[in-house]
């Protein structure tokens, strides 16, 4: 919008708004303020309203690696990941408990969805016509 109205000066900053996607006519004039107030550094975000995050970046970086890498790759006794386990592991390498909650925010912002684990025994009987005389009393 501020180069719109740089190439084009005769353009109104209502105008200039609209022409970069803006709906509020107040929104051109807002930032026209601030640039002319601040230069460059007046068109960065600023601090919003609202909780202050618990945990840096770094945090929610390393649970995401974590949770990428096989547990018996990094020592663990197990094929694959839990809640809870992630959790465990997460706090005993690095100190720091995550709730459920931020786990899977976490990990749904990422991409990456729980799938259930199958199990050889569901359906058994239709893979294995054998299964209860295996299966034993």
């Amino acid at each position: 919008m501020i180069q719109t109205l740089l190439d084009e000066p005769q353009l109104g900053a209502a105008k200039a708004g609209r022409a970069a996607g803006y709906k509020n006519d107040a929104s051109g004039a807002y930032w026209v303020k601030r640039f002319n107030e601040e230069g460059m550094a007046g068109l960065a975000d600023k601090p919003r309203p609202g909780r202050p995050r618990s945990h840096q970046e770094e945090v929610r970086s390393k649970l995401v690696d974590l949770v990428l890498q096989k547990p018996r790759t990094q020592g663990y006794p197990f094929e694959l990941w839990t809640l809870l386990r992630l959790q465990t592991a997460f706090e005993e390498r690095d100190g720091i408990h995550l709730s459920d909650s931020t786990i899977w925010a976490w990990l749904r912002d990422e991409g990456l969805d729980w799938k259930r684990q199958q199990s050889w025994f569901h359906d058994a009987q239709h893979h294995d016509p054998q299964f209860v005389e295996k299966r034993g009393p």
